[in-house]
C-alpha cells in the first residue's frame, strides 16, 4: 500500500542519505578514536629470545635490554594511560553520534513525522545542538591529545626511542587523530545540512496534509 510505499521511499531521500553518510562518519570516528587509543602492550621481556623486547606494533627490537627496555615499557604503559580517557570518551561520543541518525532513520521509516509533523522541528533543533557541541568536543580532544604530548613522559619516551635509532614515536599528533577532528568537522556540517532538511520537510509533509485528497 501507499504506507509501505512511503517507508521504502524515505531510504532514497536526501535527508535519509545525510543520515546513512552521518552513520558512516561515526563509525570512522570509533575506529580512529580506537586506534588513537592504542595498545597497553609496550615491551614486553623475553628472556627465551635472550633479553630481546618486543614492541606493540610487531617486530623484534633489540636496542632496548635491561634497565632500558624496563624503562621503555613503564613510558609506554604511562603513555597508554595518559591517553586512555580521552581515546574512550572519544569513542563513547563517536557512539552516541552512531545511534542518533539509526534512531532518526528508524523513526522516519515508521512515519513518526508524516503523523507527528512536529517531529521534524525537534529533529532540527537536535542537529543544531549537536552540531554546535561538536565545536568544542572537538577542541576538548585536541587540546587534551596536545596536553598530553606535551607532558614529560611523552617527552623522555620520544628521547629514549629516538636515542635507539627508532623513529615514529614523536610527541605529535599523528593520523588517526587528525582524522578524528576532521571527520568531526565533516559530521558538524553533514548535522547542520540535516537540520536544513528536516525543515523543508516539515513544509512538505504540512503541505501535503492540506492537500490530502491529492495523496
Amino acid at each position: 500500500g501507499s504506507r509501505e510505499r512511503r517507508r521504502c521511499l524515505y531510504l532514497h531521500t536526501g535527508r535519509a542519505c545525510c543520515q546513512m553518510v552521518e552513520v558512516l562518519l561515526a563509525v570512522l570516528i570509533l575506529v580512529c578514536s580506537s586506534v588513537s587509543c592504542g595498545s597497553a602492550g609496550g615491551y614486553t621481556g623475553l628472556p627465551a629470545l635472550g633479553g630481546i623486547y618486543y614492541y606493540q606494533y610487531g617486530g623484534a627490537y633489540s636496542g632496548f635490554s635491561g634497565a632500558d627496555g624496563e624503562r621503555a615499557q613503564q613510558l609506554d604503559q604511562r603513555f597508554y594511560l595518559l591517553k586512555l580517557p580521552i581515546a574512550r570518551a572519544a569513542m563513547v561520543v563517536g557512539g552516541c553520534l552512531l545511534v542518533f541518525p539509526c534512531v532518526l532513520i528508524s523513526v522516519s521509516v515508521l512515519q513518526v513525522p508524516w503523523h507527528f509533523s512536529a517531529w521534524l522541528l525537534i529533529e532540527c533543533t537536535l542537529y543544531i545542538v549537536i552540531a554546535v557541541g561538536t565545536v568544542p568536543a572537538l577542541y576538548y580532544f585536541l587540546h587534551s591529545l596536545l596536553s598530553v604530548y606535551n607532558s614529560s613522559v611523552c617527552k623522555e619516551r620520544e628521547q629514549l626511542y629516538q636515542s635507539k635509532g627508532y623513529q615514529g614515536f614523536w610527541c605529535s599528533l599523528h593520523g588517526a587523530e587528525i582524522a578524528v577532528g576532521l571527520l568531526g568537522c565533516m559530521a558538524a556540517m553533514a548535522y547542520l545540512l540535516s537540520a536544513g532538511l528536516a525543515v523543508r520537510d516539515y513544509r512538505t509533509v504540512h503541505e501535503q496534509k492540506q492537500k490530502p485528497l491529492l495523496l
